[in-house]
């Protein structure tokens, strides 16, 4: 018999109601949200904080296959420059544009005007496995 998590990823995904509209996040700091049949993504408002002025955004092209927890994007601040881990499995849908001549949006609205991809999920099951943000601020020790 299948797994059962094989199954889910079988199902159509539907669009959420408001109330499950939040965001989830891998613990390297990448958030995931639901917007309609799509799941935009980008960097916590914590990570973007810590990793200094960002200056510039590599971001994956519509098209590409994301998988989760395999780097799809790099970071690079005036400090370093990290690797951007996709939170789900999917297809990229939309690009962030404005990241190219603004980067300083990833600090400025990490949840909001900084986002980096939409993504077409691949399966329903997107979000199983992922932290609530009850739990990545425990994970941060943050209240």
């Amino acid at each position: 018999m299948p797994h059962a998590r094989a199954l889910l990823c079988l199902l159509p995904v539907r669009p959420r109601q408001a109330a499950e509209m939040h965001e989830r996040y891998l613990p390297t700091h990448e958030w995931a949200r639901a917007e309609g049949e799509e799941v935009v993504i980008g960097l916590s408002d914590f990570a973007a904080r810590e990793v200094g002025d960002v200056v510039h955004v590599g971001l994956p092209k519509v098209g590409a296959e994301l998988r989760r927890g395999v780097a799809c994007a790099e970071i690079e601040s005036v400090k370093s420059v990290h690797d951007f881990y996709s939170p789900l499995d999917g297809t990229v849908t939309a690009v962030n544009d404005q990241l190219a001549q603004r980067p300083e949006l990833v600090n400025q609205e990490p949840l909001g005007a900084g986002w980096f991809v939409r993504v077409r999920p691949a399966c329903a099951s997107w979000a199983e496995g992922l932290l609530t943000a009850e739990q990545y601020r425990a994970q941060l020790g943050l209240p």
